[in-house]
């Protein structure tokens, strides 16, 4: 049924491409989100996708492939958003506190936050490559492809991000000296 609608679309019917998007939206949004982690960019990431999309339909060979090619639109579209600087992001640093005698259950917030900080200092191609791989399960044969890299270049995007992402983690739970405070 996708595939008709792709060639409809294809032909120019403007209702069987809104239909696509219809359908797609959600995960394509989803994607930009995880990748660039602002709703607004994400937004603008992914109607810039559709826009691509809608142009360049007519150039897609393979209609079963509707999705593998619009991923990849969407992550180009969160590349380029990734680029433009175009807001301050505040950067702030918690300093450690007495630990409570009792457990928090703010716990999994926390872990979440360190998570979040530790993110966003990767770069939005390194963001992409853990997104498809963790958060959406894509093997590296389908990053790859969906990047429009070689597998190699997948599992090494792979390596270095979950490597500096943990660096980061590790960054932020170091305790600050009394040397780094007065600074």
């Amino acid at each position: 049924m996708q595939a008709g609608l792709v060639e409809r679309a294809q032909h120019g019917d403007e209702d069987a491409f809104a239909a696509l998007a219809a359908a797609t939206v959600d995960r394509s949004y989803a994607l930009a989100y995880r990748i660039l982690r602002d709703p607004h960019r994400a937004q603008d990431a992914t109607q810039q996708a559709f826009l691509s999309a809608w142009q360049n339909l007519p150039t897609l060979r393979d209609p079963e492939r509707f999705d593998a090619w619009l991923r990849s639109l969407v992550v180009r579209a969160c590349y380029t958003e990734a680029r433009r600087d175009r807001r301050w992001t505040a950067r702030v640093r918690l300093i450690p506190t007495d630990t409570a005698a009792v457990p928090d259950t703010a716990v999994s917030l926390a872990d979440r936050d360190e998570l979040e900080r530790g993110f966003r200092r990767l770069s939005a191609e390194q963001r992409a490559v853990l997104v498809l791989h963790h958060y959406l399960g894509y093997p590296l044969t389908e990053i790859a492809a969906t990047l429009g890299i070689p597998v190699g270049t997948a599992r090494s995007r792979l390596h270095y991000a979950s490597r500096q992402l943990r660096a980061a983690i590790e960054a932020d739970a170091r305790p600050i000296s009394s040397k780094e405070r007065t600074a």
